[in-house]
């Protein structure tokens, strides 16, 4: 999916509706009280996010919850991927950028912090993050990247399906990739030496 419309791409920067769109995918449907008690936010503020996912299709009543009196939300198509239309609109884009990025990293060092066996255990048979610094050209990245996806598709799938086959000791696990290129320090060598 496509998201172009720059006020679609403002409803998703604010991180506790992207906290809410990663629960929905993660756990399927659940009602703004679930989704507080988990995230640790009001049922208001829940049912407030919700609702303005709701405004642009990024979640869907999916009927009464449990105890009928409230009701559940859910992502339409959760194997559905969205891609934002950044160039489209410049001013937007980059504001969910930064958003993601700062979300992602306070969920690292938050794991980080967590001295509980089972995230000590985690971190030390798959570790927090990798890192490395590569000679890539830009489609070089792209392919890259399509491979980190295509590496991780059959384990995203187990999401998509529920969950309903997991073993003891699987949990949902966050990845995120980046690919952030560093100053062109040759070109940079080149245009120092022609000046003298």
């Amino acid at each position: 999916m496509r998201i172009s419309d720059p006020k679609a791409i403002r409803a998703l920067a604010h991180p506790v509706r992207l906290d809410l769109l990663e629960l929905l995918t993660a756990a399927g449907p659940a009602t703004a009280a679930r989704c507080g008690r988990v995230l640790g936010v009001s049922q208001a503020s829940c049912s407030f996010h919700l609702r303005q996912l709701a405004k642009y299709g990024f979640v869907e009543d999916a009927g009464p919850g449990c105890d009928r009196r409230e009701r559940a939300w859910r992502v339409p198509d959760p194997k559905k991927e969205m891609r934002i239309a950044a160039d489209d609109h410049p001013e937007a884009g980059p504001a969910l950028e930064r958003i993601v990025v700062e979300r992602e990293a306070q969920a690292i060092l938050d794991h980080a912090r967590r001295q509980d066996p089972g995230s000590v255990s985690w971190r030390q048979k798959a570790g927090v993050m990798v890192t490395a610094v590569a000679v890539l050209s830009a489609d070089e990245a792209a392919e890259l990247r399509e491979q980190w996806k295509a590496l991780l598709a059959p384990y995203v799938a187990r999401t998509e399906e529920g969950g309903a086959d997991r073993s003891p000791g699987q949990r949902h696990v966050r990845y995120f990739m980046a690919a952030t290129p560093l100053p062109d320090f040759e070109s940079g060598d080149r245009e120092h030496e022609s000046a003298h």
